[in-house]
C-alpha cells in the first residue's frame, strides 16, 4: 500500500507543506506535482495523490496557501483571490525541486496533474517549469486570465507549452465552457503543441470529485483510465 505524510519544502523564504504519497516498494518512481483546487488540500485532493501513489508514482501535492499561515480560517475563494502566477509559479519549482531530491524518484520522469483551479495551474506551470514531461488538466477554468499585472495568462503563453497535455472538460460547466475547450484546442494547434482532450456528457464542473453533488461517476470511470493510460505513456513507458 502507498504511504502517504505531511512534508514540508521552502518556497519563496516561506515554509511549505506537501502532502506526499509514496508507491510500494524501493523505486526509483516517476512522481507527480498534484495541484488542488479552490478549497485546498481537502480529502479529495489527498485521494487523488493516494490513487496515484496506487498507481506507482509517487505524488507530492503542495499548499498554494501556504503564506496564509497554518491558523488561517478564511474562505477558500478570499484565499484563491490572494493567489499570484508569479508565487504559484515559484511552488511548482519548489516542488519539482523537492521530488527532484526525493531519494525514491526518477527526477527524469515528472509531471503535473490538477483539478479546477489546480487545472488551470497545470497549464500555467507546463508553459514555464520545462521539466514536466506530461501534464493532464482537468476543467481548467480562467485559463485566459492572469493573477497579476503586466504578465500574460496561461492561454496566452500557449507557445512555450513545453511537453503534451491532456484535458479533461464537463460538457455542462460554464467554466470552462465548451467554447473555452475550443478555444483552448484551437490555440494549441495554432503552436503544434501535443494535445487531446476528452469531454463528457451530463457532467459539470467538479464531475471528479466524489464529496460533492457535482461528482457524476460515469464520466470519472472514462476520465480516470485516460489520465493514468496518459501519464503512462509519457512516464513510464
Amino acid at each position: 500500500m502507498a504511504t502517504s505524510t505531511w512534508q514540508q519544502t521552502e518556497s519563496d523564504h516561506n515554509t511549505m507543506p506537501l502532502y506526499v504519497s509514496v508507491p510500494e516498494g524501493t523505486g526509483p518512481f516517476p512522481a507527480l506535482v498534484v495541484v488542488h483546487h479552490q478549497t485546498g488540500i481537502d480529502e479529495f485532493i489527498q485521494g487523488m495523490a493516494q490513487r496515484l501513489a496506487g498507481a506507482g508514482y509517487l505524488a507530492a501535492v503542495p499548499d498554494l496557501y501556504h503564506r496564509d499561515g497554518a491558523d488561517c480560517q478564511d474562505d477558500p475563494r478570499i484565499r484563491s483571490q490572494r493567489l499570484g502566477d508569479r508565487r504559484v509559479t515559484l511552488d511548482i519549482e519548489a516542488s519539482v525541486k523537492y521530488l527532484r531530491n526525493h531519494p525514491a524518484v526518477d527526477g527524469r520522469r515528472v509531471g503535473i496533474i490538477g483539478f479546477c483551479m489546480g487545472g488551470r495551474v497545470v497549464y500555467l506551470a507546463a508553459t514555464t517549469n520545462p521539466a514536466f514531461k506530461a501534464a493532464v488538466t482537468f476543467y481548467p477554468g480562467n485559463t485566459g486570465r492572469s493573477w497579476g499585472r503586466d504578465i500574460p495568462s496561461p492561454f496566452e503563453r500557449t507557445a512555450d507549452l513545453h511537453c503534451p497535455i491532456q484535458g479533461h472538460f464537463g460538457e455542462d460547466d460554464k467554466n470552462p465552457s465548451p467554447e473555452d475547450r475550443q478555444r483552448l484546442a484551437a490555440e494549441l494547434t495554432k503552436h503544434n503543441k501535443t494535445h487531446e482532450f476528452h469531454a463528457y456528457a451530463g457532467a459539470g464542473h467538479a464531475f471528479m470529485d466524489s464529496t460533492k453533488e457535482s461528482f457524476r461517476p460515469g464520466a470519472e470511470a472514462e476520465a480516470w483510465p485516460r489520465s493514468l493510460e496518459f501519464l503512462r505513456r509519457h512516464l513510464r513507458a
